[in-house]
């Protein structure tokens, strides 16, 4: 009864944590803004607290906006199991036209809000809007890290279909509050990126080829592990949660084999880069400069 207690309550908390979680999503947006350039850093890190406070209002809104929640997944495996991303339209009007707006906003439409976001950015930026840049900012940064969670792609979210539910808080969740400090989230350079939408896909791509390893290692680990010391009880603001154990944590860790680590710094190097898409260094009377790059919007 002790652990059929503590499987319910993981289960209870992980319909509540449906991204990274709040202390990863925090993490994710900090980050980021050390690893801007110049030109734009003296900006965001006079924001960067209100930067890191905002990065979990995208999550927040899920309680009260009964339209927030399909903006942070896509379940590209209802559309097709072998090849959703033949399958699967670039752009959302012709996903929209193949497969209906109704079918879109069921299965999530992750990848053309992070789109959309962007550009309201861009437009925030010319007005030179600073509290509405610092909102779409933070509400980027929050989306583009979800788009880098493997189980923010897939009908099995939350390992409900493989009997491993609470999987998803505790891959994007548990494991990094508790590894984190030995991560180096240090990122490359920042990159340009020319084709905002084509980026997104990319993302989403890769992140749903790791989704297997996140499921059916956890299958492998758990097969093989004293059912007891699978959970454990940890008093976390004043009361006592059910959690899983640290020594299970750890050996789920150790088999993904550094993922999360580099999901949180794609995360990181991703968000820093697309508030660079729109400025391009060119050299004149040799100064370096930075300059708002003028290109067409693609279709969202």
């Amino acid at each position: 009864m002790k652990y059929f207690s503590i499987i319910l309550l993981l289960s209870f908390s992980s319909n509540f944590s449906t991204s990274w979680g709040f202390f990863a999503h925090k993490l994710i947006n900090k980050h980021a803004v050390y690893s801007l350039p110049q030109s734009m850093n003296t900006f965001y890190i006079n924001n960067i607290d209100l930067l890191e406070e905002k990065a979990v209002d995208a999550d927040k809104r899920r309680y009260s906006d009964k339209d927030e929640a399909h903006k942070h997944y896509i379940d590209i495996d209802f559309y097709s199991v072998d090849s959703p991303f033949v399958v699967m339209p670039r752009y959302k009007k012709d996903a929209i036209a193949k497969f209906s707006l109704d079918t879109l906003e069921a299965y999530g439409i992750l990848p053309w809000h992070i789109n959309y976001c962007y550009y309201e950015l861009v437009k925030a930026m010319k007005r030179k809007d600073a509290q509405k840049v610092i909102y779409l900012s933070a509400d980027l940064g929050h989306y583009i890290a979800d788009a880098n969670v493997p189980l923010h792609t897939t009908l099995n979210y939350d390992g409900q279909l493989t009997n491993q539910d609470g999987i998803h808080a505790f891959w994007e969740s548990r494991l990094p509050e508790l590894f984190h400090s030995n991560y180096n989230l240090i990122v490359p350079k920042i990159e340009y990126i020319d084709n905002v939408l084509d980026r997104v896909w990319q993302t989403i791509e890769a992140s749903h080829n790791a989704k297997d390893s996140v499921l059916l290692l956890e299958q492998k680990l758990r097969e093989n592990y004293d059912g007891d010391k699978v959970y454990s009880f940890e008093e976390k603001g004043g009361k006592s949660n059910g959690v899983y154990s640290k020594e299970y944590s750890q050996d789920y860790h150790m088999l993904l084999n550094g993922m999360v680590e580099r999901q949180l710094r794609k995360s990181i190097h991703l968000t820093s880069s697309w508030h660079e898409l729109k400025i391009k260094p060119f050299y004149k009377r040799k100064i370096w400069t930075y300059v708002f790059y003028r290109v067409s919007l693609y279709p969202i």
